[in-house]
């Protein structure tokens, strides 16, 4: 019982490092677009997106492959519904 409660928080961890990676993602093309220096800010965001990934994969996982499977498919959902929401938040202001 305890492994299922763990691995439900492995992929809900899994999902909200999803949803920081590609959120930050979204977050930094809208202000590279507009900033004067773009590649600052896609280049650090980049580096911070990628860090704190990688150092919660490294720490879900806990050396074992299902929960570091668990965790990114939680990511991948993750992905799935930012690219819902972003899409329906440009649909809006396109109107």
């Amino acid at each position: 019982m305890n492994e299922i409660i763990y691995m439900v928080f492995v992929l809900t961890a899994g999902l909200v490092l999803g949803i920081l990676f590609f959120g930050g993602l979204w977050f930094t093309v809208k202000k590279a677009v507009i900033s004067k220096r773009p590649a600052l800010w896609l280049i650090g965001s980049f580096f911070i997106r990628v860090s704190i990934t990688l150092v919660g994969f490294y720490y879900l996982s806990q050396g074992s492959w299902k929960n570091l499977l668990i965790s990114v498919l939680g990511f991948i959902i993750a992905r799935t519904i930012i690219i819902y929401l972003t899409k329906s938040i440009e649909e809006k202001q396109y109107n």
